[in-house]
C-alpha cells in the first residue's frame, strides 16, 4: 500500500497499529489516511470513528481498505466514517484514484 502511494509522489507517514495510526494523525495532520481494518490494537473501524470524533482530524478523509467485501460491511464502513471503502484485491490504480477522490 505505501509503495503503490510512494511511486505515484505521495508522502506516507506509517504505522503499525490502529493506535500508532491515530497518535500520528493527531501530530502530523495529513490530508488524507488510507487505514486497513484489521490491525494490531484497534480496528480500522474504531479508528476511523475516533479521527471523526477528535477535532484535530474530523475533516481528514479515510480510505478504509478490507477483505470485507459484502455491502454490510461497505455500509459499516461508512457508517464509521470512511469516504472511501475499497475491497481487496485492489489494483495500484485504484488505491491511486481513492486517493485522487477524497482529496479533491
Amino acid at each position: 500500500m505505501s509503495h503503490y502511494l510512494q511511486q505515484a509522489g505521495y508522502s506516507v507517514i506509517r504505522a503499525a497499529s490502529g493506535i500508532e495510526g491515530l497518535d500520528k494523525a493527531i501530530a502530523q495532520k495529513p490530508d488524507a489516511i488510507v487505514t486497513d481494518i484489521v490491525m494490531p490494537g484497534i480496528s480500522g473501524f474504531e479508528l476511523c470513528r475516533q479521527l471523526k470524533n477528535t477535532p484535530a482530524t474530523k475533516t481528514v478523509p479515510v480510505v478504509m481498505c478490507s477483505s470485507k467485501g459484502q455491502k454490510i460491511d461497505r455500509i459499516w464502513g461508512k457508517k464509521q466514517g470512511a469516504d472511501v471503502y475499497l475491497t481487496k484485491p485492489y489494483t495500484q490504480e485504484q488505491l491511486i484514484e481513492a486517493v485522487r477522490t477524497v482529496l479533491r
